[in-house]
């Protein structure tokens, strides 16, 4: 029996292992800046199992290997990868590590490639291994790189500089603020190696990673606010050694390494989180003193100054008009029978394209009609693409990257003819009553993520109901759509994002959501803006959420009934603001079924 392209490269990957005497390898989803989208040439995960996600895992032993994912992929990797080849496993409730620990054989030697995980992961499945003898082996070349004859290379697009219209802040006084943070903790310089980091530190922007516009670069930052970039040569330009200044000095890619090891005796501040294990084995052999601390952009990034917030608004009346011009083409295309979820995708690219302001999506657009909407970040292809079917639901998550802004917006539409049933709207009113209730809360200074989440899923728990993933991720400026380090989601054993505090100026999601498997699914997502609220007689400063994305919904799926006065006061005076900010963008038609779209209740 001939072996598929999968199998054979499960295959061969196995005799290389063999070849190193390595009893397994873990494949992560990673680069060698723990990026959640990487580029093509790092996406060894996908080439050898399939699986088209931005988080998983694959363990491979000599007779064996399983693929490990979240709730929010259930579906997807039973679709994208063979169960002949996998077991399929669930996270949080197991691990690579635990999985290792009861499957690997007694005293294996399991591989593992220090540049794509962190040294938590490191230290918790050595640890993992050891109590059944088992070695985790750090490898000197990826096995999988040895097999992938057609491995694409890295990118060399250029490195620009992002203006100061733009940025609102000088990279000069960012690296300024990051000197002060080493001298208030006696350290002599830090690592930032995270990709969206580097650029909003040095005002630079990329294409080397599809959906975000960031360059490969490492960077070191020092105490007198000087800096050592390292990027590939042919991305520096003479607009780029301009903009940077004097402060920056440039040097290849190659070099972080080297100049790590000349780091003796120096106390070096390292984000155990978002760098790579073997950023802290180098810092160890050259003898630095190694001080584990979040990367100081990280806060920063995530707090949007003034000419920030300004350029995302307009991005998002800008985004706000292209998403309603394609709701209406749905509105009279869906119905008429011929639309795929495909040329929906398509036709939503175009609307965005035509403003003229478009420099990318901010992530695959994730197109489902029918049962295709409860996989939540499915990815349609010509493989799974399903028509959009009158008397139908139709989800579409989608965003852009503009230079001002970057946009995260679903929406779940009726594809009529007919009026939708009543179990269908009952769902989504019940998506929307807690998507309402987190838009209204107020909040005191101090409230994290997790403290809200369930405002979001309440009428849903009511119901019996639920959904697999987190309720709000935070968005960059022209930067990554996941941008940490805030999220709304249940706080499960310290999850990442979940314990920060909301601070003004954060702008942060808004998307609870309904998946009923092989039917339909339902999300409602607008980005919110973290604001002051002022209280009369309060007795502490409190928050709350603006909301940024101003985009109609679908009325026919709300059953006025199951809202109280309060909610229906949201709906239409939401609806008020889209129509005062998106009537002035549209023409005829479009405009006249924006008037309509937006009505009140």
């Amino acid at each position: 029996m001939l072996m598929n392209t999968h199998e054979a490269r499960l295959d061969a990957l196995r005799k290389r292992l063999a070849s190193e005497n390595l009893d397994g390898f873990v494949v992560p989803i990673c680069d060698e800046h723990m990026s959640e989208y990487v580029g093509a040439y790092a996406r060894r995960l996908e080439w050898l199992t399939g699986f088209a996600g931005s988080a998983g895992t694959a363990v491979v032993l000599r007779d064996k290997a399983a693929m490990f994912v979240d709730g929010r992929y259930t579906l997807q990797v039973r679709a994208q990868v063979d169960a002949r080849l996998y077991g399929f496993e669930q996270v949080p409730a197991t691990s690579p590590a635990a999985w290792l620990a009861g499957e690997a054989p007694a005293g294996a030697r399991i591989g593992y490639d220090p540049w794509l995980h962190t040294r938590g992961w490191v230290e918790a499945t050595a640890r993992a291994l050891a109590a059944s003898g088992g070695e985790l082996i750090a490898v000197c070349a990826n096995p999988v790189d040895a097999v992938w004859a057609d491995r694409p290379a890295p990118s060399l697009a250029p490195a620009v500089p992002h203006p100061l219209d733009f940025t609102g802040v000088d990279a000069a006084d960012k690296r300024a603020a990051v000197a002060r943070w080493l001298g208030e903790r006696n350290c002599d310089a830090v690592v930032i190696a995270a990709l969206d980091s580097v650029a909003w530190l040095f005002n630079i922007r990329g294409s080397d990673v599809e959906r975000t516009p960031v360059a490969l670069a490492f960077a070191l930052v020092h105490g007198d606010g000087s800096a050592d970039l390292f990027l590939a040569p042919e991305k520096v330009t003479p607009e780029l050694v301009a903009h940077l200044g004097d402060g920056v000095r440039l040097a290849p890619r190659d070099a972080f390494v080297p100049a790590l090891a000349a780091l003796s005796g120096k106390r070096v501040a390292v984000d155990p989180d978002r760098s790579v294990a073997a950023i802290f084995q180098a810092l160890d052999m050259a003898g630095a003193a190694i001080v584990a601390l979040t990367d100081p952009t990280i806060v920063p990034k995530a707090v949007k100054n003034p000419v920030e917030i300004a350029g995302h608004r307009a991005a998002q009346a800008r985004d706000g008009a292209a998403v309603t011009r394609f709701l209406h083409w749905l509105d009279r295309a869906g119905p008429a029978g011929g639309e795929t979820e495909l040329s929906a995708s398509a036709r939503l690219e175009g609307e965005r394209r035509a403003t003229n302001a478009l420099i990318d999506l901010s992530f695959d657009t994730i197109s489902g009609a029918g049962p295709n909407g409860a996989i939540v970040h499915y990815r349609a292809e010509q493989a799974t693409c399903r028509a959009i079917e009158p008397n139908s639901v139709y989800l579409v998550d989608s965003g852009g990257q503009y230079r001002d802004g970057t946009t995260d917006i679903t929406r779940t539409v009726w594809i009529g003819p007919d009026a939708p049933p009543q179990d269908v709207r009952d769902c989504f009113t019940c998506v929307l009553k807690g998507h309402i209730a987190l838009a209204r809360v107020t909040f005191p200074r101090g409230t994290c993520g997790a403290q809200l989440d369930v405002l979001a899923r309440q009428f849903l728990w009511a119901a019996g109901l639920d959904y697999a993933h987190g309720t709000g991720h935070g968005v960059g400026s022209f930067l990554s759509v996941h941008e940490g380090p805030q999220r709304i989601a249940k706080s499960q054993g310290g999850q990442a994002g979940t314990g920060q505090e909301l601070l003004a100026g954060m702008i942060i999601s808004n998307e609870p959501g309904y998946y009923r498997s092989g039917a339909f699914g339902i999300r409602i997502e607008n980005l919110v803006l973290v604001e002051d609220r002022a209280i009369a007689g309060a007795e502490a400063p409190f928050l709350g959420f603006a909301t940024l994305t101003l985009v109609p919904i679908d009325r026919r799926l709300i059953d006025p009934a199951l809202l109280d006065a309060g909610e229906r006061g949201w709906i239409d005076a939401y609806h008020g603001q889209v129509r005062a900010v998106l009537a002035p963008l549209l023409d005829g038609a479009d405009r006249a079924w924006l008037e309509a779209a937006t009505a009140p209740l």
